[in-house]
């Protein structure tokens, strides 16, 4: 487990209320975690996040939310109870930032919207996350991670021609999401730093994965082009794909870049595609993507995996393989760059994805794994001012 000066982190000092669940938010909250922040983290009563709940679980807590859920806090809290929403208030007086992915409108229902809040604190950075966003016509339905990769265009260009979409494997949609909300608080701090004054975040989780989709519009404007999936291949960048070995293994080769390809043909023994004027450059290797992909697969098909990324490897061609969990936590790069970490966690010792950005100065770090329900309610409470009596009243009245 990283043991960093808790004075060093770059967020120290900054107070965050999590006030959201499973993936899009709490991912946010966890990247500002991880650098410092203290996130406290709002859930129901009796029930909590239901991620605590989600795939793999050990002593009843899923393993996922260790990985989630590290650093927060967890306070209980039944938000849609006047005493709750005044206890919000309280907490959100000094907070710094307010991390939140109901679906819009539902804070507001709650007295606990945008307008609300930043009266009562005028430099409260508020991030919202949603599947459309707070304002346009679709801002009231319902949006899960998958709804934006669909909307956003990942999931058309996912899969194989002529083949049902397939989805990327992990919810990309929301994470993205919450990496376009962790640059935007930290695009409001830094702006804060100047004026003083707090303000909102609006992240759409189909905004977030359409960001990422490259040239798709341009072309589209331009030629009226539409792109198709592709499966393995990357349209238009050629060599790059998987290819298959004669032990039923596949690599991966991107020898898109002009003299990487000339090895990459010398290598596999076609001095005749490496000679060819029309494969020089990539727009005209891209035309004839199934021949050179074609050569490539039937230079890989006779040799094993191993074989094959060693040959790459001594060509100077970039090239690997699909790793899957195992691969993960016994390579050696990943284990030199602190990327699988052990935390104790209720579920005993856990290894756990490390921590990114990497910072040469304040690096980020990993304090524990993900908290108890309710288990710093009482502490979070007590700061605020409640007696042991009202505590133990709002417990009796199912508050908290």
């Amino acid at each position: 487990m990283n043991q960093k000066n808790e004075d060093s982190m770059p967020l120290q000092g900054l107070k965050v209320i999590e006030m959201g669940q499973l993936i899009a938010g709490p991912f946010a909250s966890k990247m500002l975690g991880e650098f410092g922040a203290q996130v406290i983290k709002i859930e129901p009563p009796g029930i909590g996040d239901p991620l605590r709940k989600w795939r793999k679980l050990k002593n009843g807590t899923s393993l996922w939310w260790h990985v989630q859920s590290r650093n927060k806090q967890s306070v209980t809290l039944d938000l849609k109870a006047p005493e709750g929403q005044e206890i919000v208030r309280k907490l959100v007086a000094d907070a710094d930032v307010l991390v939140e992915n109901f679906r819009p409108g539902t804070l507001e229902g709650w007295g606990l919207g945008w307008e609300e809040l930043s009266r009562l604190n005028p430099r409260l950075i508020m991030l919202r996350i949603s599947g459309y966003g707070q304002t346009g016509p679709y801002r009231d339905l319902p949006g899960f991670g998958v709804i934006g990769e669909a909307m956003g265009g990942l999931r058309h260009l996912s899969g194989y021609p002529g083949q049902p979409p397939v989805r990327v494997g992990v919810s990309i949609g929301d994470s993205l999401s919450s990496l376009h909300g962790v640059i935007g608080v930290l695009l409001a701090l830094q702006e804060r730093n100047r004026s003083g004054k707090g303000q909102e975040i609006d992240v759409a989780l189909y905004e977030s994965v359409f960001a990422m989709m490259e040239s798709l519009v341009p072309e589209y404007d331009a030629f009226g082009y539409i792109r198709e999936p592709a499966g393995s291949a990357l349209p238009g960048i050629t060599p790059s794909n998987s290819y298959r070995c004669n032990d039923g293994t596949y690599v991966l080769i991107a020898g898109n870049g002009d003299s990487i390809y000339r090895r990459l043909m010398q290598l596999i023994e076609r001095q005749d595609l490496a000679d060819d004027p029309r494969f020089a450059h990539n727009d005209g290797r891209a035309q004839h993507a199934d021949l050179i992909d074609a050569a490539i697969g039937e230079w890989t098909i006779r040799h094993s995996r191993d074989q094959v990324i060693e040959a790459l490897k001594a060509a100077r061609v970039p090239a690997g393989y699909p790793y899957n969990a195992a691969d993960i936590v016994k390579d050696p790069h990943y284990l030199a760059r602190q990327m699988i970490e052990q935390v104790e966690t209720s579920a005993g010792p856990l290894k756990v994805p490390g921590v990114l950005p990497k910072l040469s100065r304040t690096p980020g770090r990993i304090g524990h794994g993900g908290p108890d329900l309710g288990e710093h309610t009482d502490d979070v409470l007590a700061g605020l001012g409640l007696t042991d009596e009202q505590r133990q009243g709002l417990r009796e009245r199912g508050i908290i």
